[in-house]
């Protein structure tokens, strides 16, 4: 019975480690490297916020793909050949957004660490 009990909390251990590791392949940029890369044409850049976060705040240049449609919009919307700069808030959504991205074929991803609230 013991033995269970360490593998239920390994278990859970290990899943919660693996959803705050860096995801595999995606690039990870601070939001002063990103005020550098905002003039860049080749780069593609989505917030993956509410409508109404968007709204409320958002960097100029940035689309709004809210994260519970970009699996639906991302292959008409995005470009597959152009690196896709992902941000959110706090920088968690963007994170899933990213791993979702790299699903569906995307290989240039980076997430913004910090999201907006590291922005200003």
């Amino acid at each position: 019975m013991a033995y269970i009990n360490y593998l239920v909390i390994a278990l859970l251990l290990f899943f919660i480690v693996k959803r705050f590791l860096p995801i595999k392949g995606v690039n990870n940029i601070t939001t002063n490297e990103l005020r550098k890369d905002l003039t860049n044409k080749n780069k593609q850049f989505i917030d993956v916020r509410t409508i109404g976060e968007f709204k409320g705040n958002h960097i100029r240049g940035f689309k709004n793909i809210p994260l519970d449609q970009l699996a639906q919009k991302a292959e008409s919307e995005l470009t597959k050949e152009k690196e896709v700069i992902v941000i959110c808030q706090s920088g968690m959504r963007s994170q899933r957004a990213s791993k979702i991205l790299k699903k569906l074929g995307f290989r240039n991803v980076t997430n913004v660490k910090g999201g907006m609230s590291a922005w200003f």
